[in-house]
């Protein structure tokens, strides 16, 4: 019996060390994936950068003001040279700038087009972010605007429709809280053929929670119940208008993730008397043994040939 006991307890014993060995295996991996993929994220971010720096030279007349900037944008976006008819894609709410300023078709979709807006306006030294309109429930979006800072004020900026929206009487830019007032808007887009007068900006938000499942309504609900004064302190555009940012998001995200969780591998490994190895001493292991066993591969083999 006792003997038994004591073959239990060391089966018990492998099995501990074998999960210890897993959990700390994934974890390394994780480590080093994590890694990778936001140094992946910096380098395509830094492609990408360079690509609209270049695009933007091509489009914005040199030493403009910034308004001039926003109507040489939507003059292109309306104007411009020929582009690609057909988008090869399946997702219309591609977030690629590389995609969005090439395919005609993106940019007739308010959401890419405001994409294609911003990450322009952003390479011209301009600050630019988006802005969705949303329904009388604040949870689903109707259209999707840009907001510019002109003169130190958040003037909106329409890219699917390529207008500046002003008022008729004086001209002047007008920001979300102005047209806010149905009048203000009736006054605004009255020139502008095909506009949905849903489109207004009684409720409206910087980022879109409420299509996530499960937890989406909720966080929609809560975000509308912020004041705007504190969401605006957050620039929401390099979470949602670049692939590279997000790449570069989620890269941290999960080497955070993994850093945290080495202290529990290292707490569980010290009841079990195991000491985890880091992902460098691992890959170091790995390379020692890769090679060791080649060489020793081979001088077994050179000995066998060895006529001697």
């Amino acid at each position: 019996m006792g003997h038994k006991r004591v073959g239990m307890n060391g089966i018990f014993e492998i099995k501990k060390g074998f999960v210890f060995q897993a959990a700390n295996f994934l974890v390394n991996m994780l480590l080093v994936s994590s890694v990778l993929l936001t140094l992946f994220g910096v380098g395509w971010e830094y492609s990408t950068r360079l690509y609209l720096s270049g695009f933007s030279n091509a489009v914005l007349p040199y030493a403009s003001s910034p308004e001039q900037k926003v109507t040489a944008i939507l003059a292109w976006m309306q104007q411009g040279p020929a582009r690609s008819n057909e988008y090869y894609g399946d997702d219309e709410q591609d977030r690629d700038p590389v995609d969005t300023l090439n395919y005609k078709e993106l940019l007739t979709v308010c959401g890419t087009a405001t994409n294609a807006f911003v990450n322009l306006a952003a390479a011209g030294g301009l600050e630019a972010r988006r802005l969705l309109l949303l329904d009388a429930q604040g949870l689903n979006t109707n259209h999707v605007v840009a907001e510019v800072n002109l003169n130190g004020r958040w003037a909106i900026v329409d890219p699917s429709f390529h207008v500046l929206l002003r008022s008729n009487e004086d001209g002047h830019l007008l920001t979300k809280q102005e047209l806010a007032h149905p009048e203000v808007l009736q006054d605004a887009t009255s020139n502008i053929p095909g506009y949905d007068p849903a489109y207004n900006y009684e409720h409206t938000a910087f980022i879109h929670f409420a299509r996530l499942p499960v937890v989406g309504g909720f966080l929609q609900s809560e975000l509308n119940s912020i004041p705007p004064s504190w969401q605006e302190q957050i620039n929401w555009t390099v979470l949602v208008e670049r692939q590279s940012y997000d790449t570069i998001v989620a890269g941290i995200v999960l080497l955070c993730f993994g850093i945290c969780l080495r202290p529990l591998i290292f707490w569980y490994g010290r009841t079990i008397s195991m000491v985890p190895m880091s992902p460098w001493e691992q890959l170091r292991h790995a390379g020692v043994s890769l090679f060791s066993s080649s060489t020793a591969t081979a001088g077994k083999l050179g000995k066998s040939l060895d006529p001697a």
